[in-house]
């Protein structure tokens, strides 16, 4: 075991500018994969009409490669600097990792 998770965050796009600005901004934080995605869920409550017509709500993908000791002060900046109740996270082993 390496020792490393990959912390996943999904969010809707209005948050990504204080989450990225956060984690760029640490310079503990190694750096980040940010994707563009679409998501369905149940909740349609704060979609648009395109969103619930499409059946799918936009959505933004961050992916955080760390050391596991990191994860809680990276949730703890998160909370900081995010103040909304619609950032999904969930942390996965990393077995290996490397460059080609």
């Amino acid at each position: 075991m390496s020792g490393l998770i990959r912390l996943n965050m999904v969010f809707p796009p209005r948050l990504e500018t204080p989450l990225t600005e956060a984690l760029s901004a640490d310079p503990s934080i190694p750096g980040y994969t940010l994707l563009e995605a679409e998501a369905h869920t149940g909740d349609f409550a704060d979609a648009s009409d395109a969103e619930r017509v499409r059946g799918r709500v936009d959505r933004r993908v961050l992916w955080l490669v760390i050391r596991a000791d990191m994860k809680d002060d990276v949730l703890r900046l998160m909370r900081e600097h995010v103040d909304s109740g619609d950032l999904h996270w969930w942390s996965e082993p990393v077995l290996e990792t490397g460059r080609l």
